[in-house]
Parts: structure tokens; C-alpha cells; sequence
């Protein structure tokens, strides 16, 4: 690419990332003279891109809005993080959101850089929700994530800092298992080489994670439910409820409605059965209500008067709901 195209590229990044900038701040981050970057602000204007000029000692340039959405201009970092919450949104189900989200991870992805998709392909592979309606948390570094999530996928070990706590920081080697959002935050689920045992460490408190090319041979985690052991040991105690039900569906038709927030197992008899965990059970009755079937609880028994109260609110609505529309029919 020439020197130019590369610099106006750049110019329009700087100008995405900022609302407004001073010529001379702008100028200064190009290397050009103001004049150049009067030039470039030209070329972008004759793409389509539309940059506001305000003259005077407190002038400089904007990006407003357009009329239609403009490329973007994005770093890894932000790449990443896009593509990875399309996914997320994706899996939701969430009316009016999945499918665009779908759509537009189908743009998106594929014009990655080989590198970028490596990274969320790894992310996305080795990431368990952690609850019910959970989206990815925040807190932790794009960079951290994605090595480890390689280093997972890979089978390799980690060398990395980690601050605990009490504010104690130490040197530590991992062989990576899992990232599990939880909450406000990510957690790594990883074996601790030194210590010799499992250890669930915040992500926002690890530091330098670099992957030493030594490969690791897989251990069996000491349990079958990698999100619900996570919570026990971040909560110091179990789940409160843990639901499970047979659904009158098959499991393709389940997983279409909701992946990010249960698990789908098949049936022999073309229905599917699915667990999920929840600290509280009028949500486990939404989530089953949104299945689009029929089914039956299995566990815990509690979540049946749940049911009975949630369906007595519905039954209740919809008479008071035929009642007005009686009243408003009548002469």
C-alpha cells in the first residue's frame, strides 16, 4: 500500500477514536506538516467520510455522523473484542439482536487477518458461560485472554504474574484449561505447576502471560460442570439452584433458540434434556418458558411452585387484558 493510502488510513482511525482533535495533535501523531493534513483530510472527505473543520486557536477536525455507517478502522484489540461479542449476542436469542448479530459476524470474521481470527476462534472455543444470561464480563485485557485461550487450545504452558487479593504478586507456570465469565469479571481455570493442584485465578489480576512452548499433557478437572465449580470455589459455597428439565423438542431445535446460557444434551426419544444454574428460580422459569415446548422438571423440586406462581401471574394478566378488551368492545 503507498505511504498516502497508508496515512489517510491512519488519519481515519485517529479520527474514529476520538471525537475531536487539534490540527497540530493530529499533524504531530502523522509526522506531516498541516498542510499534508489538510490534504488527507480532503481525501477523506472525497471517500465519503464526513470531517467537520473548526477554524481558530480552538479548532481541529471531527468525524461526524453520516448518512451511512462508514468502514471502520479498527486495531486487533478491538477486532477481537467485536467479533467476540457478536458472538456473544449471537448466542443470546434475544429478539432482533441474533440474527443481525449473525449476519454481521459473517462479514466481519472472514476479512480478519489470519492472526485476529486465530484468536477469537480460540477464545470462542474455550470459553464456558458461567450463568444463566451472563454476557462476557469485563475487566480483563484483550491480550491476556487471547494467550491464554491459545495456550488452552494449544495444550501449552503459561508463565505469568499474578497479584492475589491481598495484593501479594507472584511468578507462576499454568497448564491452561478453561475461561469462564462469571459475574463482573473472567476467571482461568488452569493447573498450577508449582503447587501442584487446580487454582481459578481472576484474568484482571494476571500480568505478562506468555506462552513458553512446552506442551502439557490434559488433566480430567475434578468435575464434570467446569462453570459450576468455578462458582463454588469463587463463592466459597455451591450453586444455590440447579435446574434440569426434559424438553418435548429435539436438541438442534433448543440449540437454535439458546446456546450461551444452558447446556443441550439429546434424549433417545427426540426430546433433549437441559441443565442450567441460577441463583434464583424465576429466572430458570423464564429461561424454560422461552424453550418454545413443552416440558417437564426434573430438578430441583422447588422450581415447580415457581411455575405455579409464574403461571397464575400469566393466567391473571391475560383475563384483566380480555376484560379491557371486552369493555372496550361493548357500546
Amino acid at each position: 500500500m503507498a505511504v498516502t493510502s497508508t496515512r489517510t488510513l491512519r488519519l481515519l482511525s485517529l479520527l474514529q477514536r476520538h471525537r475531536h482533535w487539534s490540527g497540530a495533535d493530529l499533524a504531530d501523531r502523522l509526522g506531516v506538516s498541516l498542510r499534508t493534513l489538510r490534504r488527507d483530510v480532503d481525501r477523506l472527505r472525497e471517500l465519503g467520510y464526513p470531517v467537520d473543520a473548526q477554524p481558530g486557536v480552538a479548532g481541529g477536525y471531527t468525524l461526524a455522523p453520516g448518512a451511512a455507517l462508514p468502514p471502520l478502522v479498527l486495531d486487533d484489540d478491538e477486532a477481537v473484542a467485536l467479533a467476540v461479542g457478536l458472538s456473544a449476542a449471537a448466542s443470546t436469542g434475544v429478539a432482533g439482536v441474533a440474527e443481525p448479530s449473525v449476519r454481521a459476524l459473517a462479514k466481519v470474521v472472514p476479512v480478519m487477518p489470519k492472526r485476529l481470527r486465530r484468536r477469537v476462534e480460540a477464545l470462542r472455543a474455550v470459553t464456558v458461560p458461567g450463568t444463566w444470561g451472563a454476557a462476557p464480563a469485563g475487566g480483563a485485557s484483550a491480550d491476556v485472554l487471547t494467550v491464554v485461550a491459545l495456550a488452552c487450545r494449544d495444550g501449552e504452558q503459561v508463565r505469568l504474574a499474578y497479584t492475589a487479593a491481598d495484593g501479594t504478586r507472584s511468578d507462576r507456570t499454568v497448564d491452561p484449561y478453561r475461561l469462564v465469565p462469571l459475574g463482573s469479571h473472567w476467571y482461568v481455570v488452569a493447573w498450577d505447576v508449582d503447587r501442584g493442584d487446580w487454582r481459578v485465578l481472576r484474568a484482571d489480576r494476571v500480568r505478562e502471560p506468555a506462552a513458553t512452548g512446552r506442551p502439557f499433557a490434559p488433566r480430567p478437572l475434578p468435575a464434570e460442570d467446569v462453570a459450576g465449580w468455578v462458582r463454588e470455589r469463587v463463592s466459597g459455597g455451591p450453586e444455590r439452584w440447579r435446574v434440569e428439565a426434559v424438553v418435548d423438542a429435539p436438541a438442534a431445535d433448543v440449540r437454535r433458540r439458546v446456546t450461551w446460557w444452558l447446556s443441550v444434551e439429546d434424549e433417545p426419544d427426540g426430546r433433549c434434556r437441559v441443565r442450567l444454574d441460577v441463583d434464583d428460580l424465576l429466572w430458570a422459569a423464564t429461561a424454560l418458558g422461552l424453550l418454545g415446548a413443552d416440558f417437564t422438571v426434573v430438578s430441583p423440586p422447588e422450581l415447580t411452585a415457581t411455575l405455579d406462581t409464574v403461571a397464575g401471574r400469566f393466567t391473571a394478566a391475560a383475563a384483566r387484558g380480555g376484560q379491557r378488551a371486552r369493555q372496550r368492545a361493548s357500546p
